[in-house]
């Protein structure tokens, strides 16, 4: 068993006592595993966005957020008799020590294409053991959506299932284009119709990312917060032009858009 530093202890009492069933938190007594989940999505992508903004002052209290999230989950598990706090220490030690030995047992490991690849098998030794029948079978269906397309993309690779070259690849999305615009233009538009092709479209335009080295999920955060920037410059200029952004038109809003760009590639 692994010993945990003692500085935990604190924090599982802390949870303990909240959920006393006599003098605990009535919120915190209230909750059960899935009403944690939409909490636990939350604080991770707290902790992203704090990195993202490289507020790193702000990590610890961020992190210790999402570490009560895993506290939480702990002490519902020992409460109903399935697990707590020193199972899940136990399980992720063993799993790091089992799939790093080259590490722990002096196996012999010359590139990181070579660690990544035993990495692999040994996590497809591990499914295979756990009676999976696809390599799909084990991605949450709870993960974000571009983040699940990534992450099945992943999966069909390692099995051969990929494009070797970029051409193929930005040919799809051209091809996906097309069958969205082709729905859109028909004299009568079927929404399901387009909503699939628009699908279709957005897992193509993953699948690039993906042979890019880009992580489509942080690029698309990235993207928002850029057009949000942006978008407040443009109402500054509205504003300081004496007029809503309503009583503008599009050639002068976009005009100001220029403004911010240009105001931005001169810092």
């Amino acid at each position: 068993m692994t010993q945990l530093v003692g500085d935990t202890r604190p924090l599982l009492n802390i949870m303990q006592k909240l959920r006393d069933p006599e003098t605990g938190c009535p919120w915190d007594k209230a909750q059960d595993f899935q009403t944690i989940v939409p909490f636990t999505i939350e604080e991770a992508y707290e902790v992203a966005d704090t990195i993202e903004r490289m507020a790193l002052d702000e990590l610890p209290d961020e992190l210790g957020d999402l570490l009560f999230q895993v506290v939480f989950y702990c002490q519902l598990g020992k409460e109903q008799g399935l697990f707590d706090f020193d199972t899940v220490v136990n399980r992720i030690c063993d799993k790091l020590t089992r799939r790093h030995p080259h590490v722990f047992e002096g196996l012999a490991a010359t590139s990181t294409a070579e660690i990544k690849h035993n990495w692999e098998q040994l996590k497809a030794d591990e499914r295979s053991q756990r009676a999976l029948n696809s390599v799909l079978d084990d991605i949450p269906l709870a993960l974000p959506a571009l983040s699940r397309s990534i992450k099945i993309q992943k999966r069909v690779a390692r099995v051969g299932f990929d494009w070797a070259e970029l051409d193929p690849v930005v040919a799809k999305i051209h091809e996906e284009i097309d069958e969205v615009l082709y729905e859109v233009k028909q004299d009568t538009v079927d929404a399901d119709k387009v909503k699939d092709e628009m699908g279709d479209l957005l897992f193509a335009v993953v699948n690039l990312a993906r042979h890019l080295g880009v992580e489509p999920e942080q690029a698309l955060r990235q993207a928002n917060q850029k057009f949000e920037r942006r978008f407040r410059g443009v109402e500054a200029y509205a504003q300081a032009d004496g007029r809503l952004m309503t009583e503008h038109t599009l050639t002068e809003l976009d005009g100001y858009w220029d403004k911010v760009k240009q105001d931005e590639a001169n810092k």
